[in-house]
């Protein structure tokens, strides 16, 4: 009998879901700190100009959302109707609960009465969206769902030309960022679509990191050589251009003399070179992760960066819970800004801590797990189980009453 080849587990997604999920919270983390020192201080200039050093992460993410897709979908038969079906069920009943429950905090937190018919109105609003508590990531990810087949596609029809698909998808998002930055904050939007007018919710703004993640996806052992060639000009590129991103703060600032949201917008041509080279790091780290942890890497923290990894979505989903906390325990504190800066790693692993142990509650209690994406009981999965039991049982009968006659 034919055996069915396992697949190769890859470690390094799991690291490199981690630290991206961790940069994630540390930037909104960064925020809620900025937001609580004294205007014109020290602290508030050293968290502005450094801000955009982590916005690597939003990109980051979507860069790993084309990567896994392609890397579990990318060889099997086309089954569309199914893969659509499986996707927006298991991430959309996170995104609408989640939006149900976050404005629900939201409101008693605030200590407002609720209102149910204001509270459906506006939740409503919220899921259509996708502008609250950090789900823009899960509306972006809703487009790509439906256009993945397309992605496919593409790649297996120019299978001689993927190349020329990256480097044409890296041009189009170049284009697309100093539009972004340098022709569209004159035009008048108020008319336009709601996906183009805010277009940070727009799957186009993001395509590279998408095709970037199927590139890698299919080359993956190309590309892994590749960068483990150049790892070192990579690593001192990424570190050159991070601290660049200082320098890019007080261009802004100083000589363009744009808003602190146009100064620190993810939309900006040095910032995409940033994030691609940043990307491309993080994966070598992970592949080192991967190499190193079947010899000296130390098994508790293996076992941290597995668990995390397990749980990455739901931390990206309860986020808000803990930051918003946050926001609430500094507005009390009174403090020198200098202190409070120095009181950010606290916080940092306050919002980091608390978002995981709400995840891995989800992931260990039934029924929760199905608001992380991991539900906990799969009746189709069981249906299918209950019907090959049976399956079996009559194909035993049949075979014992075959070696009777």
């Amino acid at each position: 009998m034919a055996q069915v080849k396992k697949k190769k587990y890859l470690y390094e997604v799991d690291l490199m879901r981690v630290l991206f999920i961790a940069g994630v919270l540390l930037n909104h983390t960064t925020t809620a700190f900025k937001n609580n020192v004294s205007n014109g201080s020290g602290s508030e200039l050293f968290l502005e100009a450094t801000h955009l050093a982590l916005h690597f992460t939003r990109m980051g993410f979507m860069f790993m959302t084309g990567l896994v897709l392609v890397l579990n979908y990318y060889n099997k038969e086309p089954h569309w109707f199914n893969f659509w079906k499986k996707r927006y069920i298991s991430v959309g009943i996170p995104y609408i609960g989640w939006n149900a429950i976050l404005m629900w905090f939201a409101t008693i937190t605030a200590g407002v009465a609720l209102n149910w018919p204001d509270y459906f109105k506006n939740l409503f609003d919220a899921i259509i969206h996708g502008n609250k508590y950090y789900m823009y990531y899960i509306l972006v990810t809703f487009q790509l769902y439906l256009v993945f087949p397309l992605i496919v596609t593409l790649f297996k029809k120019l299978k001689n030309h993927h190349v020329a698909i990256l480097v044409g998808s890296a041009l189009i998002q170049l284009l697309l960022v100093i539009g972004i930055k340098y022709w569209l904050p004159g035009v008048d939007r108020s008319s336009w679509w709601y996906l183009f007018r805010a277009y940070g919710m727009n799957i186009l703004v993001y395509q590279f990191y998408f095709i970037a993640g199927a590139f890698v996806a299919i080359h993956y052992d190309e590309v892994d050589r590749f960068i483990e060639k150049n790892h070192r000009v990579i690593g001192w590129s990424t570190l050159a251009l991070a601290m660049g991103t200082v320098a890019l703060f007080f261009g802004n600032q100083q000589i363009l003399k744009l808003s602190m949201s146009a100064t620190e917008s993810i939309h900006q041509p040095y910032i995409f070179i940033y994030d691609t080279f940043m990307i491309a790091f993080v994966f070598w780290i992970g592949r080192q992760y991967a190499h190193a942890r079947k010899t000296t890497f130390p098994k508790w923290l293996d076992k941290i960066i597995k668990n995390m990894s397990k749980v990455s979505f739901g931390i990206y989903l309860t986020q808000t819970i803990p930051i918003t906390l946050l926001y609430g325990i500094l507005s009390v504190i009174k403090l020198p800004s200098i202190l409070m800066l120095l009181l950010l790693p606290v916080g940092y692993a306050f919002v980091l801590g608390g978002a995981f142990l709400i995840s891995w509650f989800c992931y260990k209690v039934p029924p929760f797990g199905v608001l992380i994406g991991r539900p906990q009981w799969h009746f189709s999965k069981t249906r299918q189980e209950i019907k090959g039991v049976k399956e079996n049982v009559e194909n035993n009968k049949s075979i014992k009453q075959t070696v009777r006659e």
